[in-house]
C-alpha cells in the first residue's frame, strides 16, 4: 500500500540521481543537465538540497537549492556543537558556588552530567558534600521545560527530556524489570506501576507505566521542580540542602567537572537531545547570571555567525522543534569554521561515523576505510545530513544533503545520500 506509485518513481529518481553522479565531470554545464533532469522528475514533488565544498581547492563543487531553507532536524546540533566551542572550557563548568566557612551556596550551570545514567558524574556531590551548611540558589534560569515547537506528545519518551539549570541523572528515570524491579533514582520507586500503558508516564504528574512483558531498561523524562530536585540532592548527600532566594554578593567560584568533548561526542554520535539542550544552557552560564537558551543563541548570531550567507530561525539546541530553518550554505559556513578552527583528528571524532543504514559504531565496509563523517537529522517525512567526505586521494570536501518533505521510506534516502557520497569519494 505504502510503496505504490510515489515510493516507485521516487526511487527510480533517486538511483537516476546516482548515476548520473557517477557518471559526469563537475563541469557547470553537465550539473545545469542534471538539474533539469530532477526538476522534470518525480523527485520534485519533494524538497532536496546537495552542496559540496572542496576544503584543499577552497572551491565550491555542487550547490543545488542551497540558498533554500530547510528544517534541519538534528543537523541543529552542528550549530550547538560550534556554540560549546565558541563559549564553554574544555572541562565543564559543574556549578557556581560561594564558600564561607562551613557554608556552601551553589547554583546550577546546566551541566548534564550530574549522576546522568551514562556519564554518572558526581563531582559536584563530591564538593557540595564537604560543607555542613548547603544553600542552593534555585532561580537563575528563565527556561521553559520544552523548547518552542516540540511535539507535545513526546513527555514521555527518552529523547524529550525537560531543561533545568540544575539537572539530575539526566532528567531521567531509569527502569528495568529483569531479574527484579529497579527504577533509579530510587524516589520514583513509588509512582511506578506494573502494567501496560497507553503512555510510560502520565503527562502532567510523576506517576510511570512500566510494561511487565518488556525486558528491556527504558528512560522515560520525570518532570521537574524545585522541590524535587531538592530532595533528590538531599537522598544521594545524606544532607538538608535549604533553599535562598538570593546568591551572596562577591565573586561566583565555578567548579569543573568531564571533558566537554565526552558530552560533545555523545551528543553528535547518539543525537541526545537533552545534552544539546544543556549545551546551549552551559554556553550561557559563561555569558550572564541567568541561564537562557535565548542568551547563548543570539549571542553566537551576533558575533560568531554574524557572516552566515542566509539568516536562520533557530530556536533550540536540539532540532527538535520544527521551526528551526537553515539553508545548507549557512551550514556548510559553519562546518568550514569548525574545520578552521578544530584540528580535524579531534573534530572527526566528535562527528560520527555514517553510512546508509545511519550513524555506526563500527565500520563493516570490508576493504574501505571510513570516509563519511556527519551529522544526521531526521523526524517525519524528513532527513538531512550534513558534515565531511574523505575522498580516496585524500582530499576533504564539506557537504550538506537536506531532504524534506518526502513520502519514501527514510531507508531509501539514505541509500540515495550513501551512494551518491560513495560516487563522489571513488571520483576525487
Amino acid at each position: 500500500m505504502y510503496r505504490s506509485y510515489n515510493q516507485g518513481v521516487n526511487y527510480l529518481a533517486i538511483k537516476s540521481f546516482v548515476v548520473f553522479f557517477l557518471l559526469v565531470s563537475c563541469s557547470s554545464s553537465r550539473f545545469a543537465r542534471f538539474e533539469s533532469k530532477l526538476e522534470s522528475s518525480p523527485l520534485n514533488r519533494s524538497f532536496h538540497s546537495l552542496v559540496v565544498f572542496n576544503i584543499d581547492a577552497q572551491k565550491e563543487v555542487y550547490n543545488h537549492n542551497g540558498d533554500r531553507y530547510f528544517t534541519p532536524a538534528s543537523n541543529t546540533k552542528i550549530v550547538t556543537l560550534y556554540t560549546g566551542t565558541k563559549f564553554l572550557p574544555q572541562q565543564v563548568p559543574a556549578l557556581k558556588y560561594s564558600s564561607q566557612n562551613d557554608t556552601l551556596y551553589f547554583e546550577g550551570t546546566g551541566d548534564p552530567s550530574l549522576l546522568h545514567p551514562y556519564f554518572k558524574d558526581s563531582t559536584a556531590i563530591d564538593l557540595i558534600q564537604k560543607h555542613n551548611t548547603i544553600l542552593w540558589y534555585p532561580h537563575n534560569a528563565t527556561e521553559d521545560r520544552y523548547g518552542p515547537g516540540w511535539a507535545w506528545e513526546d513527555f514521555d519518551t527518552y529523547f524529550s527530556p525537560e531543561k533545568s539549570a540544575l539537572p539530575l541523572y539526566g532528567n531521567v528515570v531509569t527502569l528495568s524489570n529483569v531479574p527484579t524491579f529497579k527504577a533509579s533514582p530510587e524516589l520514583f520507586s513509588d509512582s511506578v506501576q506494573l502494567k501496560e500503558a497507553q503512555f510510560r508516564r502520565e503527562e502532567f504528574r510523576n506517576q510511570f507505566y512500566l510494561n511487565p512483558k518488556i525486558t528491556d531498561t527504558i528512560e522515560v523524562p520525570f518532570i521537574t521542580d524545585i522541590d524535587r530536585s531538592q530532595r533528590l540532592l538531599q537522598d544521594v548527600l545524606g544532607k538538608d540542602v535549604a533553599l535562598v532566594d538570593e546568591f551572596p554578593q562577591g565573586t561566583k567560584e565555578i567548579l569543573y567537572g568531564i571533558p566537554m568533548d565526552s558530552i560533545y561526542k555523545r551528543m553528535m554520535h547518539k543525537s541526545d537531545n537533552f545534552l544539546a539542550e544543556q549545551i546551549l544552557m552551559l554556553a550561557s552560564s559563561t555569558l550572564s547570571d541567568t541561564l537562557s537558551t535565548k542568551t547563548a543563541i543570539n549571542t553566537m548570531l551576533d558575533e560568531h555567525l554574524s557572516d552566515l550567507p542566509h539568516k536562520p530561525r533557530w530556536v533550540d539546541g536540539s532540532g527538535l522543534s520544527r521551526y528551526n530553518l537553515f539553508t545548507p550554505n549557512s551550514l556548510v559556513h559553519i562546518l568550514k569554521k569548525l574545520h578552521t578552527e578544530i584540528p580535524e583528528e579531534r573534530l572527526f571524532q566528535l562527528f560520527p561515523m555514517w553510512d546508509a543504514t545511519g550513524t555506526v559504531d563500527t565500520w563493516k565496509h570490508p576493504g574501505q576505510q571510513p570516509f563519511i563523517f556527519a551529522k544526521s537529522g531526521s523526524f517525519g517525512n524528513h532527513y538531512n545530513l550534513s558534515g565531511y567526505l574523505k575522498t580516496k586521494s585524500g582530499s576533504v570536501f564539506i557537504f550538506s544533503f537536506m531532504n524534506n518533505h518526502f513520502r519514501v521510506p527514510p531507508h531509501e534516502i539514505r541509500t540515495y545520500i550513501f551512494e551518491t557520497l560513495t560516487s563522489i569519494h571513488e571520483k576525487y
